[in-house]
């Protein structure tokens, strides 16, 4: 059923169709008074035709979505609407953002996915599995992600309520501010590791949830990286960081065949620690987690060894103070013995 329609998003993804360039068409409708001028200006029927096999893809290794806004749809100025189609490859997420001037209706054609959002600061979370189908609204600047949770391509049509609804791309955004401001954010993180970590997220569409892709099969691996935030002068990497973070830091990690949450957490902390050869050569164990360990271990010993010393101490002195209290005979030499029975029997 989809299958032309997949050879036809890969035939624009490798570039073989191009769409024209529309900026002087759709200056000169935001310049036009009146709706009947605007029309003038679309003189084509044409022009109220979208082909989305023309649209420029963003894609990713999860993926790719087509979308019609504005820029490249001139009739839509004015008119406040927007339309992305999203084919998701297996367990593909299209990765969390937020489009900050429109709110999204999502359709879903097929498959099945997850999709999460939150709102602003104090909402909770909104989490649902779509089914073919079935639609969810994401409201205007909420976070939100989709993930096909399937081991086949999925395809949905979002319609979004303004003509240039943004999108920003919360991690590559969010990692794009100054290293310094992210790290104390963080907690501290340290600008090494905020650079490390800005320089491995994929680009949209991403491969998604390692549960997925451990049950379809699929190694996390060659994901392009081209989505990251342009730097300057006022969000550039130190020159230390950013020459010796690749060689160093950037780990590839590969899905285990029985993954569980321990491995999981041992990959994510060896990643901020350590290389892999030193996890795997400790067994899975990362060098700070060992460091601890001998801490704690060489504290105890050190207390142990403490107690040992005062009780040793303690008992010396206590039998010195036993000793001090036993009687000692005098010495009888010189004294008159005690008379025997003999001598009482002779008076």
């Amino acid at each position: 059923m989809f299958s032309s329609l997949f050879v036809a998003l890969a035939l624009t993804a490798t570039g073989v169709f191009g769409a024209p360039s529309s900026a002087d068409t759709v200056a000169a409708l935001k310049a036009a008074p009146a709706q009947v001028d605007r029309i003038k200006i679309l003189d084509q029927d044409s022009d109220f035709v979208f082909n989305f096999f023309n649209a420029t893809p963003v894609k990713g290794a999860g993926g790719m979505l087509l979308s019609a806004t504005v820029s490249d749809f001139p009739v839509l100025v004015n008119n406040g609407l927007a339309m992305t189609i999203g084919l998701i490859g297996p367990c593909g997420m299209n990765t969390p953002h937020s489009h900050p001037r429109g709110m999204e209706m999502l359709y879903l054609v097929n498959g099945t996915i997850t999709t999460g959002m939150i709102a602003e600061n104090g909402a909770r979370f909104v989490f649902n599995t779509l089914q073919a189908g079935e639609a969810q609204v994401f409201l205007q600047g909420s976070i939100h992600y989709q993930q096909n949770e399937l081991c086949d391509p999925i395809l949905f049509v979002a319609a979004l309520n303004n003509e240039d609804p943004g999108v920003e791309s919360t991690a590559q955004r969010y990692f794009g501010l100054p290293p310094d401001v992210v790290a104390a954010s963080l907690g501290d993180l340290g600008v090494e590791y905020v650079a490390g970590i800005e320089e491995m997220i994929p680009d949209n569409i991403a491969l998604g949830r390692q549960e997925c892709l451990d049950r379809c099969g699929i190694k996390r691996q060659g994901q392009p990286t081209t989505q990251r935030q342009p730097r300057n002068a006022n969000n550039a990497l130190p020159s230390s960081v950013a020459t010796t973070w690749p060689s160093t830091m950037t780990k590839q990690y590969q899905p285990s065949s029985t993954p569980t949450q321990s491995t999981k957490t041992g990959n994510v902390l060896g990643a901020l620690a350590e290389s892999d050869s030193t996890v795997t050569a400790n067994g899975g164990t990362s060098n700070s987690v060992l460091i601890a360990l001998a801490a704690v271990v060489g504290a105890m010993a050190i207390g142990y060894i403490a107690i040992g010393v005062f009780w040793l101490v303690r008992r010396r002195r206590s039998a010195a103070k036993e000793a001090n209290r036993f009687y000692v005979r005098p010495e009888m030499s010189g004294r008159s013995l005690v008379p025997t029975e003999e001598k009482y029997d002779t008076q």
